[in-house]
């Protein structure tokens, strides 16, 4: 699916067993992020988030598009074994 969006910035996070948030907050213009993850992982956003495992699921492999505002931060946590989630973030 083709959302006619503006590839930003991209931003990686370690996912382990600990919260981990993108070491960056999200830029003035960034209205949505693209999200893939290596690993099965917990997902959530905010000005400083911290990520549990009863917030929302995102399956390693699939592609999210999910609206954000700007200055939030993405922080993501495993199911079981790590890998790397991409944040790529998007406009308009």
């Amino acid at each position: 699916m083709n959302y006619g969006l503006r590839h930003g910035t991209t931003q990686t996070i370690s996912v382990a067993s600990a919260s981990v948030p993108t070491n960056d907050a999200f830029g003035a213009s960034t209205e949505y992020v693209r999200v893939v993850s290596t690993v099965n992982c917990h997902i959530t956003f905010g000005g400083s988030p911290t990520a549990t495992t009863s917030l929302p699921y995102l399956p390693a492999g699939e592609i999210e598009i999910i609206k954000v505002s700007p200055g939030e931060k993405m922080a993501a946590i495993r199911v079981s074994g790590d890998g790397t989630l991409y944040c790529t973030e998007l406009s308009e």
